[in-house]
C-alpha cells in the first residue's frame, strides 16, 4: 500500500467512524423521544420503532468495534451479529404487527411521533448512503451491511410515519401494522444474504 493509499484509507476510516457515531447519537436521543411519544399516544408502533433504535445502536457498536480491528474472523463475526439483529427485528415486527391487527388496537394521534419519524427517515437515508459509499470504498462488507441496517431503519421510520398520518387523517389504524409486514420481508432478505454468504 502506498502512502497515498494509506492516507486515503485513513480518511475513509475516519468518515466511517463519524457516520457510526452520528447514528449512535441520533438513536440514543430517539429512544427518549420515542418513549415519550409512545406513552402519550399509547402507540405500539412508536414503541416498536424505539426497539428498532436499540437494534441500530447495537449494529453501530458492532461496526465501530470491527473498524477498530482487522482480520477475516473478526469481520465474519461482526457480520453475523448484524445478521442476528436483522433476524430479531424481523421477528419483533412480525409478532407486533400480527398482534396489533388481531386485537384491533387503535393508538391516539402523535404530533411528536409524526415529526420525529419524518426527520429520522430523512437522516437515516442520508447516513445509509454515506455508509454504503464508504463501505464500498474501503472494501468493508461490515460497514456496507450496516448501511443496509440504517436504510431499513429509514424505511421503518417512513412506514411508521405513514401509519401515523393515515391514522390521523383517515382513521386507518391498521395501516402501520400492515407496513410492518413489508419491513419483515426486507429484514429477512438481509438475514439470508448475510448467513447465505458464509
Amino acid at each position: 500500500m502506498t502512502a497515498v493509499d494509506a492516507s486515503a484509507r485513513a480518511v475513509l476510516l475516519r468518515r466511517g467512524f463519524r457516520l457510526e457515531y452520528v447514528t449512535l447519537a441520533w438513536n440514543v436521543v430517539g429512544i427518549v423521544v420515542l418513549a415519550a411519544a409512545a406513552v402519550a399516544a399509547r402507540s405500539v408502533a412508536l414503541a416498536g420503532f424505539g426497539l428498532d433504535s436499540v437494534i441500530e445502536i447495537g449494529a453501530s457498536t458492532v461496526v465501530i468495534w470491527e473498524l477498530a480491528g482487522s482480520g477475516e474472523k473478526r469481520r465474519r463475526f461482526a457480520l453475523r451479529l448484524i445478521g442476528g439483529a436483522f433476524g430479531a427485528l424481523a421477528l419483533y415486527l412480525l409478532v407486533q404487527s400480527t398482534w396489533v391487527l388481531a386485537i384491533g388496537y387503535h393508538p391516539r394521534h402523535s404530533p411528536l411521533g409524526i415529526v420525529w419519524t419524518a426527520v429520522t427517515a430523512a437522516v437515516m437515508f442520508v447516513l445509509a448512503a454515506g455508509k454504503a459509499r464508504t463501505g464500498a470504498a474501503l472494501d468493508n462488507p461490515v460497514l456496507a451491511t450496516e448501511g443496509r441496517v440504517t436504510f431499513i431503519d429509514g424505511l421503518l421510520a417512513a412506514a411508521v410515519l405513514l401509519g401515523l398520518l393515515l391514522n390521523l387523517l383517515a382513521g386507518w389504524w391498521w395501516a402501520d401494522p400492515v407496513a410492518g409486514y413489508v419491513l419483515v420481508y426486507y429484514a429477512l432478505k438481509e438475514v439470508r444474504e448475510i448467513f447465505g454468504g458464509d
